[in-house]
């Protein structure tokens, strides 16, 4: 089973859909009380930094979450706006991310993007795994995903980057920390591989 933090941001019927496509049982978190028989967390998120984390932190299940997630362990993987809120803080804005993975939000800088239309960072790109996880089984060559993101996620402990993109150079696309995921793509929007990453947590 894996539940869906719903706290008004993100696209959650996009998750369940692919969800029902693997065949793989999905609830939806709206309420503490959701939470509580959960086995498997996703954390999705769209928008400004501190709108997202303002939403989250008034939904009722921000201490809930924090004690599934470091104290009883559970599995839960960010994505996006959801990955940038696990760090310590953001670039974006003034309030204080989750910090469960020790990190911080950065804007990237445009100088360094070859790119006519340097930001966001927006369509499909190459997401290259420098770990051996479960996560990437499958995608380990010529996956792509798409992205939509101006502001990106830099380790404070380089043996939490899981995956990393090209983008005015390389960042992290994708971290990682005991039981805490983070990838900064959006696999609902990208076809079977993202399919296969989704279905991959699911059989973490």
């Amino acid at each position: 089973m894996v539940t869906l933090i719903d706290y008004g941001v993100g696209n959650i019927n996009a998750f369940v859909n692919v969800y029902k496509r693997v065949d793989i049982p999905v609830k939806v978190a709206k309420t503490r009380a959701d939470l509580l028989d959960a086995e498997k967390l996703i954390l999705p998120g769209v928008g400004h930094f501190d709108h997202a984390m303002s939403q989250l932190n008034n939904s009722g299940m921000r201490e809930t979450l924090d004690e599934l997630v470091l104290f009883k362990e559970i599995p839960v993987i960010g994505i996006c706006v959801g990955m940038q809120m696990m760090a310590n803080s953001s670039e974006e804005g003034n309030m204080e991310g989750l910090k469960w993975i020790d990190a911080t939000v950065k804007k990237f800088d445009e100088s360094k993007i070859q790119q006519v239309t340097r930001l966001p960072h927006m369509g499909w790109n190459d997401v290259k795994p420098v770990k051996d996880m479960h996560l990437f089984r499958g995608l380990e060559k010529d996956a792509i995903f798409y992205f939509l993101h101006t502001y990106y996620f830099e380790c404070n402990n380089t043996e939490d980057i899981m995956a990393v993109t090209e983008y005015g150079g390389e960042f992290a696309s994708a971290a990682h920390h005991g039981n805490k995921y983070g990838i900064q793509f959006h696999p609902e929007k990208s076809h079977h591989y993202g399919e296969i990453l989704l279905n991959n947590f699911a059989n973490l």
